[in-house]
């Protein structure tokens, strides 16, 4: 085993100190001025306009806005399947479903201002906020779920080198990239929707691979150094994978960055709420599966250790 290391272990306090204030920040901002859940986790109304040419997203907001006499609404833009138009949804959070005569007023104020753009109603949907809830309910099940799947795979598979407590560890850094991902979308004042919890479940996925591989190369390295020094171990451990880590983030980022770039070209803003969160929970990936996971298992593990003795 090579002696060659970047001391991670020693280290695990200035990630901490970083997601700490990234979740203080996104606290801060979220009490401020509030989260903004989309109508699948908090009832309201979405309507779906077609167009054709080109639509800014934030000039037909503001014609909205002004047509409901200052009711704050949500717009983004999606492709149609035929390609020959363009989705304007339109979402407004509330336990009142937007009547005939505001329905009416929306259309009649986007062709006003958009009158070569051929603008027509294609449906709208009102969703309960007892429904919103149960929804909410059910998508916090799966990822409760999957990360519960989470700690008894690794915990299986790692059992030579801790088990439970490296499952632990390793779900805590998962914990970390949600709360980058939700900070982000806090801070960027995105909705959290159901591309969010898209990003939540990847991000399990994703990370967890990372994760996976630094705590296999650990298993291997105490085989070959069985009565080395643990922290040398893990360091050693994760500076061998480190360039593969990053490498491998740095290829995601790069794909995800391209859709967000090319769908903010092409007005498709419906995917910001996946491609920005996205982003942020990957560069977290990064560090906290190199930077947190396996330094948080070496102190649990001295921990133990002094408390046994």
């Amino acid at each position: 085993m090579t002696n060659k290391r970047f001391h991670f272990v020693k280290s695990l306090r200035i990630p901490l100190i970083a997601y700490a204030v990234i979740i203080c920040v996104a606290l801060i901002v979220g009490i401020v001025f509030g989260v903004n859940l989309s109508i699948d986790f908090k009832g309201g109304t979405r309507i779906t306009y077609t167009y054709t040419g080109e639509i800014n997203a934030s000039t037909a907001e503001k014609a909205i806005e002004k047509a409901l006499d200052g009711k704050d609404v949500t717009v983004s833009q999606s492709a149609s399947m035929t390609g020959n138009t363009t989705k304007l949804v339109v979402s407004l959070v509330g336990d009142q479903a937007l009547s005939t005569e505001s329905q009416q007023a929306i259309i009649t104020a986007l062709q006003k201002e958009f009158k070569d753009n051929n603008v027509t109603l294609g449906e709208s949907q009102a969703v309960s906020p007892s429904l919103a809830g149960s929804f909410f309910a059910k998508a916090l099940f799966a990822v409760v779920l999957a990360a519960a799947l989470v700690v008894v795979y690794v915990g299986i598979r790692f059992r030579r080198i801790g088990g439970v407590s490296a499952a632990i560890t390793a779900l805590a850094a998962l914990v970390l990239d949600v709360c980058a991902a939700f900070a982000a979308c806090t801070v960027f004042r995105l909705q959290i929707d159901n591309n969010f919890m898209a990003v939540v479940l990847l991000l399990l996925g994703y990370s967890l691979n990372d994760t996976i591989v630094i705590y296999d190369r650990i298993r291997e390295n105490r085989k070959t150094s069985p009565d080395g020094e643990l922290e040398e171990i893990v360091d050693v451990s994760i500076t061998q994978v480190m360039r593969r880590t990053i490498f491998t983030t740095l290829t995601t980022f790069i794909a995800v960055l391209t859709i967000l770039i090319v769908s903010e070209i092409c007005g498709l803003t419906t995917l910001r709420t996946f491609a920005i969160p996205m982003i942020f929970g990957i560069l977290s990936g990064c560090v906290s599966s190199m930077c947190v996971s396996g330094p948080l298992w070496v102190k649990w593990c001295n921990f133990v250790k002094a408390k046994k003795k």
